[in-house]
């Protein structure tokens, strides 16, 4: 997708982290960027941050979890623009434990956040991504922000791994909805990725917890390398993006020798279970 001047861009969680990353990358591009995020102070820097390079744009305090708000975005989209080219669903959190240790609430937050909070989004904007498509003047594209989490079948972080599992199903449904409207859909599936998760982040053990920093604080790929290969995806019309190494090679074994993937899986889980996740 080549964009013209005009074209315009929604991201949730877009004050930090890979939601801003992708902002700064479609800004680059010559879209307008709607800067979306539950902190108004983020989300009017970023914004602010991004108008000598594209203007035009605007920024919106942003609960996903509120589908008042996503009224509101859709109205002020529809206002100030006329239209939406990209919605990208960003925002989430995350949480760690295993299915029984994670408190109901808990349980409710996640699936809330990370699986309703996408689908309050397709839901709310679909039919205006498709009217936009419609006139030719742009390309249309839903990006959702997955989890390797939720391919990989990961021990301790159960509720989350559910969740970004239901957004990979949902995006591959839309996509088959959408074939032929004009408006494509990518999946992006990262594994860990410096951010700012762990703001919001629940663990009933502080040795998950650890254990999590331990993973984000040796991430190798940048959350400006993940925006790249999702804007890449979407000028491809790629459905799902696995941005690291180790991901793609776990996701070949599990698609192509599952038992084998299993017992990998499993190991990892005995081992922590065994070390009483000590951090």
């Amino acid at each position: 997708m080549q964009a013209q001047t005009q074209a315009t861009v929604v991201i949730t969680g877009a004050g930090s982290g890979l939601g801003e990353a992708m902002a700064r990358a479609f800004a680059a591009r010559g879209f307008r960027v709607g800067v979306c995020d539950i902190d108004a102070q983020r989300a009017e820097r970023v914004s602010q941050s991004l108008e000598s390079i594209a203007p035009g744009g605007f920024w919106q305090v942003m609960d996903i979890c509120d589908s008042k708000h996503w009224d509101e975005l859709h109205e002020k989209v529809s206002a100030t623009w006329g239209g939406l080219n990209v919605l990208v669903n960003n925002a989430g959190i995350a949480a760690a434990g295993n299915c029984e240790e994670t408190s109901l609430e808990d349980w409710r937050w996640v699936i809330d956040t990370d699986l309703m909070g996408v689908v309050y989004g397709c839901h709310r904007f679909i039919p205006l991504l498709c009217s936009t498509a419609q006139d030719g003047s742009n390309p249309c594209h839903i990006i959702n922000v997955s989890s390797f989490a939720g391919i990989a079948a990961m021990a301790g972080m159960c509720a989350y791994g559910v969740a970004k599992a239901g957004v990979i199903a949902l995006s591959e449904q839309l996509r088959a909805e959408l074939h032929g409207s004009g408006v494509g859909v990518s999946v992006v599936c990262p594994a860990f990725v410096k951010t700012r998760l762990l703001d919001t982040f629940r663990a009933d053990n502080p040795a998950q917890r650890a254990r999590v920093e331990r993973w984000m604080d040796n991430a190798t790929v940048t959350a400006d390398e993940v925006a790249a290969q999702a804007m890449s995806a979407m000028d491809k019309g790629e459905f799902m993006v696995l941005t690291h190494p180790m991901t793609k090679r776990a996701w070949r074994l599990k698609r192509w020798l599952p038992e084998s993937y299993f017992r990998r899986v499993a190991k990892t889980a005995t081992s922590q279970s065994n070390r009483g996740e000590e951090a």
